[in-house]
């Protein structure tokens, strides 16, 4: 709980004295994590949940229902359990449940988290269409900007509770350009093509053209008449490599992880899976190798079964067919989308204590260890504070601290960027790094495209059951159309192998001279 102080008004009201049926039926919101919004066990009982608690008349209640089934594509999961959805189909769910009550005001915390590139598309794409043809207000938190930023028609940034910087997305742009905003991390929050004209311009940028580049297309077109111009660069200090063990951009990587002798720690062969014993594949004769000292992110569609192979591979699952073998002694520790299932204790503390007691440690090792933990990952302060009163990065690095406990020699993490701001995530991104550095292999299952080009070793896609595509960042990315960083899109004539701006801003000057 908190304290508020001030006022918030709807249609010139306080917020507090509308009608509970109306604020309900008017104000949407959809959650930053879908499972503490759904109540009902099926996708057909969650959609008509709303409407039946506001005393829709049964024909209301169905026509409505098949209209928005068929804009989220839903008709197929109408009778499917909820809890077998993936976290990605559980937001379109509830973002359609929210819809079904045609409310004037849409708020949505953090919706494409959960959803793959192209669907995270879609669905902003589908808000921007309700928003221009009803009318409808939306307001969203968001990190991910490349799509939602362009189409906004005001832009707020929050720092510290405070509005910071407000105004159109080129006013946002333009402020936060400026060498004042770029020390402050403001421009972390822009989308990719407006940091790349900042990383390869002058200082004084912000000052310049007023049609400072949002989109993809017109950052490309920039790149290209720039190219032409044979423009050089002025290298900007924020776009330096951070990354603590060694260049990982264009061709530094090698073409196969077996070319550098890593040891094979576990090996998936054939491994097919289903929940039930009637129910279609969700892994079908899958085959994959993880080795020593790598970084494997594994991409693919919204309930393509991510999810399901960590649990495979982290033992909470076992395939109906095929092989999952470990080298000796090697243990995997798995941390899921949601911290919050790792929590029964009343203290941050308690919590790792408990996790070291599991794990076996003796009291002082395990003193020893849960404060390294705890001043790796910047929990000190929080120790004695309850888990559910932590923030969502501190719960999620609380519940790794926890797996770490366990000494895993492979770390399986579902969506660990999620709901992380660009700052955060590239502290989350450190200390990954660093237990790379101390021979820990890594699996992560994400969709954040950028986070997986700058900092995997390997990725891998997952598609109709199985693995269809793998390779070194540049090769798996530079091939593919969505699947693929917003640099990427607007670099490949230039540069095809460009995936992040740092890899633009090194080969900047070979490709201006060459054009």
């Amino acid at each position: 709980m908190g304290i508020r102080s001030g006022q918030i008004r709807y249609r010139g009201r306080p917020l507090e004295a509308l009608p509970p049926e109306r604020a309900a039926g008017e104000i949407g919101m959809v959650f930053q994590n879908p499972d503490a919004q759904i109540v009902m066990d099926t996708v057909w009982h969650e959609l008509a949940f709303g409407l039946e608690n506001l005393g829709y008349p049964p024909q209301v209640m169905r026509s409505r229902l098949a209209e928005i089934s068929a804009l989220f594509g839903l008709e197929s999961l109408l009778y499917h359990p909820v809890h077998q959805l993936s976290g990605g189909q559980k937001q379109l769910l509830n973002l359609a449940s929210v819809l079904l009550l045609q409310p004037k005001v849409l708020l949505l915390d953090e919706p494409t988290s959960q959803l793959d590139p192209v669907a995270a598309r879609e669905f902003i794409q589908t808000v921007y269409r309700l928003s221009e043809e009803m009318a409808m207000t939306v307001i969203i938190s968001e990190h991910r900007l490349e799509e939602v930023l362009p189409l906004a028609d005001r832009v707020w940034l929050m720092q510290d509770g405070v509005l910071s910087v407000q105004g159109t997305p080129r006013e946002f742009a333009r402020e936060t350009g400026k060498a004042g905003a770029a020390a402050a991390g403001m421009q972390t929050y822009l989308p990719a093509a407006t940091r790349l004209y900042y990383s390869l311009s002058p200082e004084d940028a912000a000052a310049g053209p007023s049609e400072v580049p949002l989109t993809v297309r017109e950052g490309k077109r920039w790149l290209l008449d720039a190219a032409s111009a044979g423009r050089r660069v002025e290298k900007h200090p924020m776009y330096t490599s951070r990354n603590k063990h060694g260049d990982k951009r264009m061709n530094s990587k090698p073409s196969s992880v077996e070319t550098t002798g890593g040891e094979g720690l576990l090996h998936c062969r054939e491994v097919t899976f289903r929940y039930e014993k009637e129910a279609p594949d969700v892994l079908r004769k899958l085959s994959l190798s993880l080795y020593q000292g790598e970084w494997l992110a594994v991409m693919g569609g919204n309930g393509a079964g991510k999810s399901t192979l960590l649990h495979i591979l982290g033992g909470l699952e076992k395939p109906q067919r095929g092989k999952l073998s470990f080298a000796k002694g090697v243990r995997a520790g798995y941390l899921a989308q949601n911290p919050l299932l790792y929590f029964s204790q009343d203290t941050a503390a308690e919590e790792l204590g408990h996790m070291a007691e599991v794990s076996g440690l003796g009291t002082e090792e395990a003193a020893r260890e849960i404060a390294g933990l705890a001043e790796t990952f910047q929990l000190a302060g929080v120790l004695e504070q309850h888990p559910l009163d932590l923030s969502g990065g501190q719960q999620q690095k609380l519940a790794l601290a926890m797996v770490l406990l366990l000494r895993p020699a492979v770390l399986l993490l579902d969506e660990p960027t999620k709901g992380l701001d660009p700052c955060a995530k590239e502290r989350f991104a450190g200390l990954l790094e660093d237990l790379l550095g101390q021979g820990v292999s890594i699996v992560t299952v994400t969709h954040d495209v950028e986070f997986a080009a700058r900092y995997a070793t390997r990725c891998a896609l997952l598609f109709d059951g199985s693995i269809t595509a793998e390779g070194t960042p540049a090769e798996f990315f530079g091939g593919n159309y969505f699947y693929t960083t917003a640099v990427n899109r607007m670099a490949r004539d230039l540069l095809p192998e460009a995936l992040t701006l740092e890899d633009v801003v090194r080969a900047w000057p070979n490709t201006a001279t060459r054009c």
